[in-house]
Parts: structure tokens; sequence; C-alpha cells
């Protein structure tokens, strides 16, 4: 899960990378919403590392405030794009 967790957490910022380099608005929404859901992955991640490590629940959510914040600016983004 932790290797999850990495994959999705990381790959958030690796696509914003290549929506800011976008050649489209349609292929920027398109890397936006790639963004989008690996945010939401990265949560589902978090809450599964919580659940199966129960003592690491305080330093857990810190990162999932995070990750809804993200999750909560991507959305956003993408709604303004059209």
């Amino acid at each position: 899960m932790v290797n999850q967790l990495i994959r999705a957490g990381t790959s958030v910022g690796a696509n914003y990378s290549e929506a800011d380099d976008a050649e489209s608005k349609i292929d920027f929404r398109h890397k936006i919403g790639i963004c989008k859901k690996e945010s939401r992955e990265s949560k589902h991640f978090i809450r599964m590392i919580v659940a199966t490590a129960p003592e690491l629940k305080e330093d857990a959510k810190i990162l999932w405030q995070e990750a809804k914040e993200i999750n909560l600016i991507l959305n956003a983004i993408y709604k303004k794009v059209s």
C-alpha cells in the first residue's frame, strides 16, 4: 500500500507538470482530470494504511487533509476549464 500511495502521490505532481505544458485546453483538462483521480487515490491509500496500522492515524490525518485540499483545488480548476 505504501508503494501505491507513493505512485499515486507522485503522479499528481508529474501530471500537473504535464498539464502546465499542455498543447490545448482539452489536453490540459484531461491531465488535470488525471491529477484529480490520483489525488483521490492517494486519500484512499492513506485510509487503507491507517486501517492496517492504526498507530499512524495522527500522522496520516495531516497527509489526508493535504490530499483533500489538493483534490478540491484540482476539482475547481477542472470545472473552470471547458
